[in-house]
């Protein structure tokens, strides 16, 4: 019976240690009109039948926003340190950031991703 008992806490251990925003990828989520649908797709479990498409939507979606906003600003507002995060590493750090600010999950994802990298690489003036 012992041995019952800490089979049952160890799986429900497991099932909390789940990520807060591992959930099935939707149609809806690659619309992207809330930073919560970019984490759907950022999250996706490698068992969800869009993974690829959703983890590669996600890099593109981060990357592509970053390289605009690099393009038409005059003098960039983020100073990346010497050597810069890889892709992986930065998408890392804004997933951590993002599931430390859960009041802006229903915000556009372009602009909680300039909130992060703005807080977290900011250029000394």
């Amino acid at each position: 019976m012992k041995r019952n008992f800490i089979v049952i806490i160890l799986l429900l251990a497991a099932v909390l240690a789940q990520p807060v925003f591992s959930a099935d990828v939707t149609e809806e989520d690659f619309k992207v009109n809330t930073t919560q649908q970019l984490l759907n797709l950022c999250n996706a479990s490698e068992s969800d039948p869009h993974y690829k498409e959703a983890v590669s939507f996600c890099h593109g979606f981060l990357i592509g926003a970053l390289h605009h906003e690099m393009a038409i600003r005059s003098a960039p507002d983020i100073c990346f340190p010497n050597p810069k995060p890889t892709r992986k590493e930065g998408v890392d750090l804004f997933l951590k950031w993002a599931k430390d600010h859960p009041q802006l999950m229903s915000q556009p994802p372009v602009e909680t991703e300039f909130m992060f990298l703005d807080e977290t690489w900011p250029c000394k003036k």
